[in-house]
């Protein structure tokens, strides 16, 4: 991201505009990127990890630098890896998460995610550490996680209990798989930006895979669902303008422009919480003096948003809970096969256009407790994920087709088929076996959902 246009002067409304223009691409070369976390814990007693410490995440990473990583530092600590155009990095809690490169295929996304699946496991199995694929930790208390070193997570500690009840369980006990997937033009992004803002608490149904907290039910099949109904309202939920008529990169800029800023990174994160990114702008931030932002300043700030769909120069996919190697790789193929062929994606569109902003909300919040019971539209969520993924599917099969047959990417919904088909969600199974085999005890979770 360069900021050769505008380097020799302070930004204007319009920079900010062209910087989500900037991501148009041309059909031909739009690129999917995966990405999912996972909460690491020690075999032993089955605890959070520490960042520090023989055995701790810090270790995890330098372990693998043996795989050709290059590790990302903050003063001294190193907080992430790169390799190539993949990166790992840590979450607050220290959950682990691979953000993966822009891959052509969802054969290539599985085989980078089995891959980076693999690597990690060599090195845990040395360190007597685990990997757990789950939307919500199960049993720890929010005190009990250890906090990561990161500057950036430190300003959104103190900052979060002022805007929400459940921020910091947000930051600390939540696991979510993402898609990310590309625009050629801002109708093709309002287009895609809408239907699958409608459609995120479908995904959020048949990925529901978070029913415990602190050893026991919590009353949701999605409790970190739930968890971003109380986050921020400033900067989540369901982001009702999409849906109006004019939207497009501008409404979006102007959206971002008053979401309060977290911080502003130099050489060190500056908390500069609560503020407004047009006062920065205009140089009048206190803690920056006469100092103006730059596009990377505001591509910064576009990360600190986190609506159910979030747009930056591609759009983000945020309404799944993490799961097993075969949903992290069957979210992407989902809205592949939606986004990625006109007529599926019209298809999609056609299941929720009529639905009301109170539909939207009510579904939101409905799916968290309910999964695939909940109702939307005069239907039930499970005949719409039907729906959805036969429309996926035909998508699917029509890039097939171009392909010339060479990239049949069907089978990574098979997982999803089969929870639409029964109307039990993944939360649900979880929750049999807790009052069936594990008679009670959640820790057998550890053993049901580790990579």
């Amino acid at each position: 991201m360069a900021d050769a246009a505008c380097e020799d002067r302070p930004l204007t409304f319009e920079d900010l505009v062209r910087w989500f223009e900037a991501g148009c691409k041309p059909p031909s070369e739009h690129l999917v990127g995966a990405e999912h976390e996972k909460f690491v814990f020690r075999r032993a007693d089955l605890g959070p990890v520490p960042y520090d410490g023989p055995a701790g995440i810090k270790a995890l990473l330098e372990g693998l630098m043996r795989f050709g990583w290059k590790g990302v530092y903050e003063g001294e600590n190193v907080i992430a890896l790169e390799r190539g155009k993949a990166n790992v990095s840590l979450e607050p809690g220290g959950q682990f998460e691979l953000s993966g490169a822009p891959l052509a295929t969802m054969h290539e996304i599985c085989e980078e995610t089995g891959a980076h699946l693999q690597e990690i496991k060599v090195v845990a199995d040395e360190l007597g550490l685990g990997f757990l694929g789950l939307g919500f930790t199960p049993v720890w208390r929010r005190e009990d996680v250890p906090v990561m070193p990161k500057g950036r997570y430190k300003i959104m500690r103190q900052y979060m209990p002022k805007v929400g009840g459940m921020g910091l369980d947000m930051m600390f006990r939540t696991c979510t798989v993402q898609a990310n997937l590309d625009y050629s033009s801002e109708a093709d992004m309002v287009a895609k930006f809408r239907t699958s803002l409608a459609l995120q608490p479908i995904a959020t149904a048949l990925f529901a895979n978070s029913p415990f907290t602190e050893g026991k039910p919590n009353g949701f099949l999605s409790g970190r669902a739930n968890v971003w109904t109380d986050t921020d309202p400033d900067r989540t939920g369901m982001l009702h303008f999409v849906f109006q008529p004019g939207f497009g990169f501008e409404t979006y800029a102007r959206y971002a422009l008053g979401v309060p800023m977290y911080f502003v990174k130099r050489d060190r994160y500056i908390d500069v919480a609560g503020r407004a990114f047009g006062d920065f702008m205009k140089g009048e931030l206190a803690e920056l003096p006469g100092e103006t932002p730059s596009l990377k300043d505001w591509a910064d700030h576009t990360s600190t948003i986190f609506p159910e769909v979030r747009l930056k120069q591609y759009l983000e996919m945020r309404g799944a809970d993490a799961g097993p190697w075969s949903r992290l790789c069957a979210l992407p193929a989902l809205w592949t096969g939606i986004f990625y062929d006109p007529p599926s994606l019209a298809a999609a569109w056609d299941l929720c256009k009529d639905w009301t902003t109170d539909e939207h909300d009510q579904v939101r919040a409905d799916v968290a407790r309910l999964g695939l019971r909940a109702e939307v539209g005069g239907r039930t969520v499970q005949d719409i994920a039907k729906d959805m993924l036969a429309i996926s599917r035909q998508g699917l099969k029509n890039r097939n087709r171009l392909s010339g047959g060479l990239v049949d990417e069907t089978g990574y919904l098979s997982d999803l088929d089969e929870i639409a088909e029964s109307g039990i969600t993944p939360a649900e199974r979880l929750l049999e076996a807790y009052h069936g085999p594990w008679q009670g005890d959640v820790s057998k979770v550890f053993e049901a959902l580790a990579y």
